[in-house]
């Protein structure tokens, strides 16, 4: 039996680890990565394209690390999130989506979170649907289990600080409202349904009803948030161990340190911490920062169910 402190756990490491695994081979075709990895990509080594170290993760850990700690037994600090995410950009990362580095340009001019959405549609409009906000958005899941509405409106406010289109908004809803059906003890066959309940946006419904029908050689795994999503729920769906899903995810090709890590905070919330490998473990990074905040994130949400009840 899986405790929910496990799964906690599982989906952000599970995240990272998916990161960390596809930052090697990030940008390199399917077909590339199938003659150099056959068994798939299993080990995480470091280097590519971003001159990674061995149990380095990318901008995905980076940006769910910023969220995370924005956390607290109230809820989230949004003004928090905006000056972790404005701290990470003003670092030099050696990974950063273009959308979301316009997007922190602003922010670190003094661009209020609220305005960013409208400032960018107005630029770059059809261009804001890319997978950085759901790369990011599992710590939401995680502090507001208990309470759906919240949940709802945090993961379309985090998500629009950056990518503010519809799609990325309502696939961050749905991305969170998968995790935190499995969080329950939810099962594969019903997070799909899970994760479109009331969601606002019909490509994303489409999208992810249609995931798993899908053959391999049909499922695209570049930035495009929808892509993005229907790879992670495929993979989720088609492989039975956290390994296995990430392996598959990681080894599509393409943006695969994003596919990778939204794949791997499903299977982690899925089947818990414990089914990660624990090589990969053993280098992660960020592993013991990543471990506090599942433990804080699992006590508040907790707490919020507690004070709910004495209500």
């Amino acid at each position: 039996m899986v405790s929910l402190l496990e799964r906690y756990e599982g989906a952000l490491l599970g995240l990272a680890c998916g990161d960390a695994l596809g930052g090697a081979v990030e940008f390199f075709s399917r077909s590339a990565i199938k003659r150099q990895y056959p068994d798939g990509v299993r080990e995480i080594v470091g280097g590519g394209p971003h001159g990674l170290r061995v149990g380095e993760a990318t901008d995905d850990t980076a940006m769910t690390l910023a969220i995370a700690r924005a956390c607290g037994p109230e809820g989230i600090d949004l003004d928090a999130v905006v000056n972790n995410f404005v701290a990470w950009y003003r670092s030099d990362p050696k990974d950063i989506g273009i959308t979301t580095s316009r997007a922190l340009a602003k922010l670190a001019a003094g661009v209020p979170w609220s305005e960013i959405g409208d400032k960018l549609t107005h630029e770059t409009p059809g261009k804001l649907a890319g997978n950085g906000a759901v790369m990011r958005t599992a710590p939401v899941a995680l502090r507001f289990r208990h309470d759906r509405d919240a949940m709802q409106r945090v993961s379309i406010d985090t998500a629009r600080m950056t990518h503010p289109d519809p799609m990325a908004t309502w696939g961050a809803v749905a991305l969170n409202q998968a995790i935190v059906h499995l969080l329950d003890g939810g099962d594969v066959a019903t997070a799909r349904g899970a994760a479109i309940a009331d969601v606002d946006n019909d490509s994303v419904v489409a999208v992810i009803n249609g995931a798993i029908e899908r053959d391999y050689a049909d499922v695209a795994s570049d930035g495009f948030v929808l892509h993005t999503l229907g790879a992670a729920f495929w993979c989720l769906a088609h492989r039975d161990t956290a390994e296995e899903a990430v392996v598959t995810a990681v080894s599509m090709g393409d943006d695969c340190d994003t596919t990778g890590a939204v794949t791997g905070a499903l299977a982690g919330a899925l089947y818990g911490a414990s089914a990660i490998p624990e090589r990969w473990l053993r280098v992660l990074e960020p592993r013991d920062e990543l471990l506090e905040l599942a433990r804080n994130l699992h006590k508040w949400s907790e707490a919020d169910a507690s004070s709910s009840i004495a209500q």
